[in-house]
């Protein structure tokens, strides 16, 4: 077999698996599916399935980290020119064009492996991307250690809130455009990081 024609099934092999996976999450939940449940509904043999994964949490995460991947390249970096507030629009549109995806590997019948994964994915981004103070700026004195606990906590409740901002828009139908709930995100993040910065003050004596 040639190799293009072999990868032109891999591809169509793993599409099957991801969508019978969601939609089996849709139906009875995560936690409670087989490698037979998805490979009869995907209608592919077992031994398909095992020459790619190990498992369906193999699969989830290969199928999670594709999409993770994807919607972080839509904020991440600077280089194309857009300001952030386009990019975090960027971010909810891409959540937005796959709503159904997003919304039953978060949702309640996903289980709590989806939404952990999304917050430690995000709190990295998070971590990279957070303003941190300088010269001239409130904090801009403090020494490292208490601006790496500063930063560190900042960034895991910024991934912890932008993981709840997705799905709460998600549960609620989704009540308001990208851009909309992209600029409520944006505030709530602003107001974090600002509080954030004003704890890294000078050191007190004796401290």
């Amino acid at each position: 077999m040639s190799q293009p024609v072999e990868n032109l099934r891999v591809r169509r092999t793993r599409r099957l698996l991801r969508d019978a996976l969601v939609d089996l999450t849709e139906e009875r939940g995560f936690a409670t599916l087989t490698v037979g449940e998805i490979t009869e509904r995907a209608m592919v043999s077992r031994s398909a399935f095992y020459r790619t994964y190990r498992d369906k949490f193999e699969l989830a995460g290969q199928i999670f980290d594709e999409a993770m991947a994807e919607l972080l390249g839509t904020v991440a970096g600077g280089e194309d020119g857009r300001p952030p507030a386009e990019r975090w629009v960027a971010f909810f549109e891409h959540v937005d064009a796959y709503h159904r995806f997003y919304g039953v590997l978060l949702g309640r019948r996903g289980g709590d492996w989806f939404a952990a994964r999304m917050r430690a994915s995000l709190t990295d981004m998070v971590t990279e991307h957070l303003p941190t103070p300088g010269p001239g700026r409130p904090g801009g004195t403090a020494g490292p250690a208490a601006a790496a606990a500063r930063d560190g906590l900042a960034a895991t409740v910024l991934g912890a809130m932008f993981t709840e901002s997705i799905t709460w828009w998600l549960e609620q139908g989704r009540p308001c455009p990208p851009r909309e709930i992209a600029g409520q995100s944006a505030q709530l993040a602003g107001a974090v990081i600002a509080v954030a910065n004003g704890w890294a003050g000078p050191a007190r004596p004796g401290r």
